[in-house]
């Protein structure tokens, strides 16, 4: 069961719903979680987006994600699905906060520069990949 909530306006609230659920109905279905989808202006962070674990970082089943409020359509899905793909990947148990230690795969990827990141290279891989499955996802509805 997913329990999301978002921010912004009916629009762009249906918008993340639709990704989202898709997202979690294709990949997620058997795990029951609680995300959270912010909308706000990341330009002072310079990103696009972000993903946190928001419970128990033992076993996630709350999320954050945080995304820039002014991606146009195309590259808010590719973002929200990059997010999304990071909460499969805690869900998976690949992706792990332990303290001030990011691991993956149970080894230690702190130091790593952000292009080094193999769950950042693994959702940038992913994200387009997504998109074009959740547009023609959209076609045959």
């Amino acid at each position: 069961m997913l329990t999301l909530y978002t921010s912004g306006s009916k629009y762009s609230r249906r918008r993340c719903e639709s990704v989202v659920t898709y997202f979690y109905n294709k990949y997620l279905s058997r795990y029951k979680i609680e995300i959270e989808v912010l909308r706000r202006g990341l330009l002072r962070e310079d990103v696009y987006g972000w993903e946190s674990v928001t419970g128990p970082v033992l076993k996630p089943r709350s999320f954050l994600i945080e995304i820039h409020n002014r991606l146009n359509k195309d590259n808010y899905i590719k973002v929200l699905m990059h997010e999304m793909t990071h909460v499969y990947q805690h869900l998976r148990g690949d992706l792990r906060d332990i303290g001030c230690l990011r691991l993956w795969k149970g080894i230690d990827c702190t130091e790593l520069d952000y292009e080094e990141l193999p769950w950042e290279q693994e959702a940038h891989q992913r994200e387009e990949e997504l998109y074009e499955e959740y547009l023609n996802h959209l076609t045959t509805l």
